[in-house]
């Protein structure tokens, strides 16, 4: 999802962008990541390659690492080795959620999951091979290019009455192309550094399903359950809003916003 989106909105700020698959440049291999950087020279190089299932990280939490951690330092060191700048697009879910307000960027992580720790250990591993950093925090991303909670629950939606979302988990539900186009304006700074850049306002589960059957004309009825009852394998942050304590940091539209343009986008 990310991915697509930032090679748009680069392309749309007049950047000269290439897109790199996994086919191109399997992250988990060094030689092979080195070798597609130098053959390229970029002056920046954001690394959108990651283990995101949450739950399976919980079984595989050893491959979660050698993508999430191992891959981002092989990204962050080819990048440092041609003079690049470096972006790792990393997770609200490094917070364990207890704090009643928006974390902030010197709030001090504390990962609940296997997918939370090897998000934050990419972190960790990115500022140090790399002083040319961009570590950004984004939260509950959906997108056209991938699997994200809008469309599954549209899929639910077509095919039965009611689906059970949990109420009890709190966060700003992130549009990637608005996320694309903060990370095109931050690379373009020398803000190096820990960033947190999410969507405006904030959410429940419940509700952002609720809005979302609200906005597309979908008649389905959304019955609310809390995350216990759900069971699922990896623990998530009851609270995972993130704020920011720069007061020049870059800005994304509410969540709201970006709902209205996937389902615009997703329309055309």
């Amino acid at each position: 999802m990310l991915g697509q989106d930032f090679l748009r909105a680069a392309r749309l700020a007049n950047h000269e962008v290439t897109g790199l698959a996994h086919r191109d440049a399997d992250i988990t291999d060094p030689t092979a990541v080195a070798r597609a950087v130098e053959s390229h020279a970029p002056e920046a190089l954001v690394n959108c390659a990651a283990f995101t299932d949450v739950d399976g990280a919980e079984h595989e939490s050893g491959e979660a690492m050698r993508v999430n951690a191992d891959g981002a330092r092989n990204v962050a060191r080819a990048a440092a080795e041609v003079g690049a700048s470096v972006v790792y697009p990393s997770s609200d879910y490094v917070f364990d959620g207890a704090k009643d307000s928006p974390y902030v960027e010197s709030d001090e992580p504390m990962p609940l999951s296997s997918y939370g720790t090897s998000k934050l250990a990419g972190e960790v591993d990115t500022a140090a091979v790399n002083p040319r950093h961009f570590i950004v925090r984004s939260s509950w991303l959906f997108g056209l290019g991938g699997r994200n909670f809008v469309e599954t629950m549209l899929e639910l939606g077509a095919d039965q009455d009611q689906v059970l979302v949990v109420r009890d988990q709190t966060g700003s539900p992130t549009y990637t192309a608005h996320l694309a186009e903060g990370l095109v304006r931050l690379i373009s700074t020398d803000a190096y550094g820990l960033h947190h850049m999410a969507a405006g306002g904030q959410c429940t589960w419940y509700d952002f399903a609720v809005e979302i059957f609200e906005r597309a004309g979908v008649d389905c009825t959304v019955m609310s359950a809390t995350t216990a009852d759900l069971a699922r394998p990896a623990s998530r942050p009851a609270y995972s809003v993130l704020g920011t304590q720069y007061e020049d940091a870059i800005h994304l539209p509410d969540w709201q916003d970006g709902l209205r343009g996937y389902l615009a986008e997703r329309a055309a």
